[in-house]
């Protein structure tokens, strides 16, 4: 649906808004499903409202809880039998500038304006304290936009006694606590509305006449901004940028225009445009994001392009180059099944609109933001939220190598008849260790990530990893895979729970970047193992299906385990005899 990438169409979105509602779950039958709690210091419902829509087209649905207008901070502070009965999974804090308590005037000393700072600060650190305590969930808090007005004009940014300065103070409180807090995330509503225009923004008509924080119409870039980091933390993510070449990263064609001839680098305004994508392109990969080709040319023409002096981007860069003439939409499923991704993985930026629409009518998940203009590339993507960062691992860091990494295991498989042999060729050691403190950041990663390999598909923060960890009636597992290629990080996740002497399964998950290369067959080994020397007598395994982990329906029926329940929603549960269980002993060297 177009009215849901940048520039949004607010028209469509505020008055079509339960005709959207009822195509996307149309689309999607089975979204995840999550409880918002949103505290509002203004009136809500259109944010609720809006921000509903957007996590459906991410395939989230969302029930809302929300404060009565302006009780942000009793409801946090003090609780409510609503909200305590509620049990968000996600709290939304939308306050702006006009929540503050107090402003400094030109009268007020400097240490009242640093104790009124503080007063301030303190007031909502003590609520995100208090909710932390209670939900044990995410939090995302708006930081503080600006009035659209300064009463000393420019003066007002840097003396102390002007708003826009008290308001800059306080966001850097607020930025200090992010940054030293897990699961608390900033929505930056300063921004949001310096880019939508602070004037329009901050129309007081709609403060007076609705208590509306900001404009109508600025409603959908808000709750847009909230439901990328939202959809971020539940693996919403997108992973992979696909790129052309000719018109995308240079000017000119390369096959007619030579290599000497495309505009690339600082000589002139237009190359200097394109050198400037390319850089935040690369930019890109720093976050963990890959990136591939896929164009209309000769391969070496397209060699020869990113090869040109001046050119920020190199054939290294890439995971994958596909420079044919083969159609682009074949291109970008070869490139999903080289790297193990799911179309919904993708974004693919073309300037050819043509090429756009046949990939968004054959690859319906890939997202194909409009690209109108080489100066305007940067926006459409960067606004477009494809690539939202909440938590950053050195796993992320990492991925561009790890990818380069299958691409070449993929290629070396093709020399080996048997696959046993191509196994042994990777030189693969696997170490399979309790939950560990240095990896708790990267395991709650991937139970929000991973969507298609996870029977269960819980999502957990750190606090709950570290709390199974802790547990002596719980056993848990990770597993981390390194082969001749690359080291591959920690790629799967077991959990389980005792009920008596049975060891019940709440968690497993793998990376799709290590599928059969016998990873699993190493975890489900180690577990019976560690499960038997523990004095447990069986394993119960639950698959919960959804419109992604379709792989791993029959996941433990291939372990030998028997199916003892099946509901009309098509959860399973699953029991294996200990006793009976008869190890894989996979082509990899394991060290626990």
């Amino acid at each position: 649906m177009d009215c849901f990438n940048y520039p949004l169409d607010t028209e469509t979105l505020l008055r079509k808004k339960r005709r959207l509602r009822k195509e996307l779950l149309a689309q999607n039958p089975h979204p995840l499903q999550k409880r918002i709690a949103i505290l509002g210091g203004s009136t809500t419902n259109e944010v609720a409202d809006q921000l509903g829509l957007f996590l459906l087209q991410y395939g989230i649905q969302a029930e809302f809880y929300q404060s009565e207008y302006g009780q942000y901070w009793q409801d946090a502070m003090f609780g409510t039998p609503e909200l305590d009965g509620f049990h968000p999974d996600v709290i939304y804090i939308h306050t702006n500038w006009r929540n503050i308590i107090n402003f400094p005037t030109t009268a007020t000393p400097q240490a009242e304006i640093d104790a009124m700072l503080n007063a301030e600060y303190s007031r909502f650190e003590q609520m995100w304290q208090a909710l932390e305590a209670k939900f044990h969930c995410p939090v995302i808090q708006n930081n503080f936009d600006r009035p659209n007005y300064r009463l000393m004009g420019n003066r007002d940014i840097w003396d102390p006694h002007g708003r826009s300065n008290y308001l800059s103070r306080l966001n850097q409180c607020f930025y200090a606590y992010a940054a030293a807090h897990e699961d608390f995330y900033i929505n930056d509503i300063d921004y949001l509305s310096a880019d939508y225009g602070l004037t329009a923004w901050g129309d007081a008509f709609f403060w007076h006449m609705y208590k509306y924080a900001m404009c109508l119409d600025a409603i959908p870039s808000l709750a847009n901004s909230v439901a990328n980091i939202i959809k971020s933390l539940y693996g919403r993510n997108k992973k992979a940028l696909v790129l052309d070449l000719d018109n995308t990263l240079w000017g000119g064609i390369v096959g007619d225009d030579g290599v000497d001839g495309i505009a690339i680098g600082p000589e002139v305004p237009e190359g200097q445009v394109y050198a400037e994508f390319q850089s935040y392109c690369k930019a890109l990969q720093t976050i963990g994001v890959v990136l591939a080709v896929d164009s209309k040319n000769d391969e070496a023409n397209a060699l020869a392009g990113l090869n040109h002096p001046d050119s920020v981007l190199h054939p290294d860069d890439f995971v994958c180059i596909k420079a044919n003439w083969d159609p682009k939409d074949q291109n970008l499923k070869a490139i999903a099944a080289e790297l193990s991704l799911g179309a919904d993985s993708f974004v693919f930026a073309d300037d050819n609109p043509a090429e756009r629409a046949i990939v968004a009518a054959q690859l319906p998940g890939v997202a194909t933001p409009v690209l109108d203009g080489a100066e305007n590339y940067i926006k459409m993507l960067d606004h477009g939220g494809y690539f939202e960062t909440t938590i950053l691992s050195g796993d992320d860091l990492k991925k561009t190598a790890q990818y380069h990494a299958r691409a070449q295991a993929a290629q070396a498989q093709a020399a080996f008849a048997d696959y046993g042999q191509y196994l042994d060729s990777l030189e693969m050691t696997a170490t399979i260790r309790p939950f560990e403190a240095v990896y708790m950041q990267r395991i709650a990663q991937l139970t929000n990530k991973s969507n298609q390999f996870n029977l269960t598909t819980l999502r957990c923060t750190e606090d709950d990893i570290r709390s199974m960890a802790e547990k002596p009636d719980w056993i848990t597992l990770y597993g981390k895979l390194v082969d001749k290629f690359a080291d591959n990080g920690v790629v799967t996740v077991v959990a389980g729970q005792a009920q008596g002497q049975t060891l019940c399964l709440r968690l497993w998950l793998m990376s799709c970047r290590v599928l059969k290369r016998g990873m699993e067959d190493a975890m489900m080994d180690t577990l019976a193992a560690k499960a038997a020397a523990a004095g447990y007598t069986a394993l119960e395994g639950y698959y919960y299906p959804t419109a992604k982990n379709t792989m791993v329906r029959e996941f433990y029926a291939g372990y030998g385990f028997e199916k003892t329940a099946e509901d009309a929603d098509g959860n399973t549960t699953w029991r294996l005899d200990l006793a009976a269980y008869n190890p894989r002993c996979p082509h990899i060297k394991i060290e626990t």
